[in-house]
């Protein structure tokens, strides 16, 4: 069984490393950021709620998130393990996380706060997100900052905490996260 949190800034390609990350761990990738735009996409009350909040760069709260991370992680696929992007994001979800399953590793990537900046307004042009404006995307960075580096000593003070250089080209950081991955995967 591999359980892995995948952390970093918004921007820090979580989103674009996950899921190779993921297949050489040989377990699903659960994306909160996903499963939210699902739920916009599809006009449902839960994604209606999710839509004023990340149109505002501030986190859906904990409530929604965590009941939606308990229904989604009960499925079959998630028995032999799964890779979590983007969730938890607060002391709180992490206490709800232990209660779920233990993790075996947190894999946290870090870049600098200004190339992100730039990555994301990139990303706003060629994706249409209404998330990527510079306020909200600087507002994100600072929600961050406050909400979810706090966790990351969590994971540190319990002999978990992988740190990835995040910055570069997409294919240099894919081959420190494989490498990463490398040590996680459980002997056969």
């Amino acid at each position: 069984m591999t359980t892995v949190v995948l952390m970093g800034p918004p921007g820090a390609g979580k989103g674009t490393h996950a899921e190779h990350l993921a297949g050489r761990l040989g377990v699903p990738v659960i994306s909160t950021g996903d499963i939210f735009r699902a739920q916009v996409a599809a006009g449902t009350d839960l994604g209606r709620t999710a839509q004023r909040y990340l149109d505002a760069g501030e986190y859906v709260p904990d409530e929604v998130t965590n009941a939606m991370v308990r229904e989604r992680l009960a499925a079959d696929d998630c028995r032999p393990g799964f890779l979590l992007d983007g969730y938890p994001r607060t002391l709180d979800q992490v206490a709800v996380l232990d209660e779920i399953r233990g993790v075996d590793a947190v894999v946290v990537l870090r870049v600098d706060h200004e190339h992100l900046v730039r990555r994301l307004l990139r990303r706003a042009e060629t994706e249409h997100r209404s998330d990527d404006t510079e306020d909200v995307i600087r507002r994100r960075l600072q929600v961050y900052s406050d909400q979810t580096v706090p966790l990351i000593s969590v994971y540190d003070e319990r002999g978990l905490l992988r740190e990835v250089d995040g910055n570069g080209e997409i294919h240099e950081v894919r081959h420190r996260l494989l490498h990463v991955a490398g040590a996680l995967t459980p002997a056969e």
